[in-house]
């Protein structure tokens, strides 16, 4: 429904500083659209590569007001934030928004088309766009991408906002700028946003969320041969106590390599300090044992290719140092995919 071209606006309100919730941070990255500005009252006027690291050039303002200077036609809800609920002044924003003849997009659980003022504000020609929405006609996951010929993917993480989504996107760009069919399944509504299409999986019942993995996946790799290799954006955390989406993920794209997302440095569930991560081989051993199961016996089981280290809270030098320890530590090739370690891994998961 977004179309690529569109001039956005995105309602972040603290969000360029909330390093927890990147849906805002990762759309500013990736989308090939044009970010026109960002609306966040809290750091109106600041320089946003300064303040984020993110080498765009997009105004932040403190108003929608300030905002319509630049010609947006969508607003785009760009937080995360737990429990996706609709804070009292972004739905400001939205009504605003919509009052002012912009089309509005929200990947939040909650539905914004469903709120009768919100729609009453609806202008002729726009749209309200809930993206968690359960898609339609689900079955039950049958191991039904096992068969496809092409490599799959599956970046599985030590916890939650590691990075997954971004990696799966750096290295579905790298793969292609190499010549190869790369193709790229979204499973969240930072990475629908950024790639047109895909589920949000977290709004799937449960008996249904393998099921609609495995329809996404074989959807997105029609046609692919052999040499194609679909990247599939993990969720969650197989770590973390309240995150159910990481086995749901396994068993629909049955993913013939696996690439884990780790936290330079991190111990620890990020906002439960008192539950420990466990070390990071024993973790790929845990991965690699439950990708095993539920697969058909004539498919090899995969395995851990490599690791891709966030390492965007250190200075260059300490993040070499990380990358080292990993690699010393498990024996796998480990990099920062955004950092420009893409062709590294790459290279290891076509090994």
């Amino acid at each position: 429904m977004l179309n690529a071209a569109a001039p956005v606006v995105l309602l972040q309100h603290g969000g360029l500083t909330n390093l927890s919730g990147k849906t805002g941070l990762a759309f500013l990255r990736y989308r090939q659209g044009p970010i026109v500005a960002v609306l966040d009252p809290s750091q109106a006027g600041a320089d946003l590569p300064l303040l984020t690291g993110i080498p765009r050039s997009v105004p932040i303002v403190a108003s929608l007001a300030e905002a319509m200077v630049y010609g947006p036609q969508v607003a785009v809800v760009g937080l995360a934030p737990s429990g996706g609920r609709l804070a009292p002044e972004v739905r400001q924003s939205v009504a605003e928004a919509l009052a002012a003849g912009l089309s509005v997009a929200s990947g939040l659980h909650t539905k914004l088309a469903a709120d009768p003022e919100l729609a009453a504000l609806v202008q002729p020609g726009c749209w309200i766009w809930d993206l968690r929405q359960e898609p339609a006609q689900l079955q039950v996951a049958a191991a039904r991408a096992a068969a496809l010929p092409c490599r799959r993917v599956l970046a599985l993480g030590s916890d939650m906002s590691v990075g997954k989504m971004s990696t799966a996107l750096e290295l579905t760009a790298a793969a292609r700028r190499q010549g190869l069919d790369a193709r790229f399944v979204a499973t969240g509504q930072g990475g629908i946003l950024i790639s047109g299409g895909g589920i949000a999986l977290d709004a799937v019942r449960i008996d249904y969320a393998a099921g609609a993995v495995e329809a996404a996946l074989l959807q997105t790799a029609e046609g692919a041969g052999p040499a194609a290799i679909v990247f599939v954006e993990g969720q969650g955390s197989f770590c973390h106590p309240g995150s159910s989406a990481s086995l749901p993920l396994l068993r629909g794209s049955q993913p013939t390599e696996l690439l884990l997302v780790h936290r330079a440095g991190q111990q620890a569930i990020r906002n439960l300090p008192d539950i420990p991560l466990p070390p990071l081989p024993q973790l790929i051993a845990t991965c690699e044992a439950l990708a095993a199961l539920a697969s058909p016996q004539a498919a090899k089981p995969p395995r851990v290719k490599a690791i891709a280290l966030n390492t965007g809270h250190l200075e260059g030098d300490a993040a070499e140092l990380e990358i080292k320890k990993a690699n010393q530590l498990t024996g796998l090739p480990c990099g920062d995919p955004v950092r420009g370690d893409r062709e590294l891994l790459l290279a290891a998961l076509l090994s």
